[in-house]
């Protein structure tokens, strides 16, 4: 069955000049070792600021121990709790209990919170449209430059934001025992197009696997032609010179290793990565701009597989910042850090090319799925930007 009968419904708030800033709870059990605020932050939280911005930070009284603001980064946190917190002395004088002082005092460790500042985060767009939705799965058409989850510098202009804002619109009593939708997989910030969203837990388990399904099922020899599983994502891209062959099977794995400005590592074509595989058609060869326009089918869902894969084969898609031929990033220097802060304390922006950087073309474009409660066949189209439509 098709789901696009109608013209798409949108919606979305405008983002507020700042966000609400964040909170970060830790609870740490009482150290033996003399371990210090400064050694605790810069050593857990390490890829949020340089040492001198938890400087910054603590100094700002930003940051407390069991309910109480410490400004000396030097302090010690086992006499910290001694001295600071009163939900120790309640016991004491409540039971005159040593024991019981004692079992609280090195048991229960220290409440630790950090309140990041509110922040102006970059431009993005806010508006999205909804190409499907029933009672268990919306489907959005996600625009390029907007992040789904949060994550760096994007911690409330994101779609899940959006999703939360418009679940709070609605007064019914049905609504409110809902949960609002959430998405259960990921498209890049500069990727557009088809995002899928569940509305009920049992949705989200049962859509959440679909995509798992996909990519554990690859690896070792298989018949690529095959039609398998119950989920199929196709993409458009443009790429940067002319592909030869009118199809390519890609089975690159994908790996990790160390980069500048991302914390959890960058994404690259690796043989000892995991296993991929995207199925490439070519549509349109631009000889004239020297670009081809190409449809791509993942059969797995690895970080970025698309960029990676077909930068692999020597075709980077036009406009990419940061991955080059070979699936890897145009610089990359491992050993460089910028140890300069921003006015929160936290890292500046990267100066070299992150994944999060738009100016690529790359656009989920169909999905054929299996309901998860009624496990009827659906197709969802996002409709095509201009520069990725075939000019025949």
């Amino acid at each position: 069955m098709s789901a696009n009968t109608s013209p798409p419904r949108q919606f979305g708030c405008p983002w507020p000049e700042f966000n609400d800033g964040l909170i970060y709870h830790d609870v740490v059990p009482p150290p033996d070792d003399g371990l210090t605020l400064i050694q605790f932050y810069s050593s857990k939280y390490k890829s949020s600021a340089p040492l001198q911005g938890w400087l910054q930070r603590i100094k700002n009284k930003q940051i407390t121990v069991d309910g109480s603001v410490v400004t000396d980064p030097d302090a010690v946190l086992r006499f910290l709790a001694r001295s600071l917190s009163p939900f120790y002395f309640y016991y004491i004088v409540l039971f005159h209990n040593i024991l019981l002082f004692n079992f609280f005092m090195f048991r229960v460790g220290f409440k630790l919170v950090y309140h990041r500042l509110p922040w102006k985060e970059p431009d993005a767009p806010y508006i999205l449209e909804i190409l499907y939705e029933d009672d268990d799965m919306i489907a959005l058409n996600k625009p390029s430059g907007l992040q789904v989850l949060p994550g760096g510098l994007f911690q409330q202009r994101t779609v899940l934001t959006q999703l939360k804002w418009e679940a709070n619109k609605q007064s019914t009593v049905k609504a409110h025992q809902r949960l609002h939708s959430v998405p259960v997989h990921r498209l890049g910030r500069g990727t557009s197009g088809l995002l899928l969203c569940a509305k009920t837990k049992r949705a989200k388990a049962r859509l959440a696997s679909y995509f798992a399904d996909g990519t554990s099922q690859i690896g070792g020899k298989r018949d690529t032609n095959k039609e398998h599983g119950k989920i199929a994502k196709i993409y458009r891209a443009l790429v940067s010179g002319i592909v030869d062959n009118d199809k390519v099977i890609i089975n690159q794995p994908i790996g990790i290793v160390k980069y500048p400005g991302v914390a959890t590592g960058l994404y690259v074509a690796s043989e000892s990565g995991k296993p991929a595989l995207s199925i490439v058609n070519v549509l349109e060869r631009g000889v004239q701009g020297n670009n081809t326009l190409v449809q791509v089918q993942i059969e797995s869902g690895r970080p970025h597989q698309i960029r990676i894969h077909l930068s692999f084969i020597g075709h980077p898609l036009l406009g990419d910042p940061l991955y080059s031929v070979g699936g890897q990033p145009k610089c990359l220097d491992c050993d460089f850090i910028d140890e300069r802060f921003a006015a929160d304390g936290g890292y500046e922006r990267p100066t070299k090319p992150v994944p999060g950087d738009c100016g690529y073309y790359l656009h989920a474009h169909q999905l054929i799925i299996s309901h998860p409660v009624t496990n009827e066949v659906i197709e969802i189209i996002a409709p095509l930007p201009s520069i990725l439509q075939t000019k025949s």
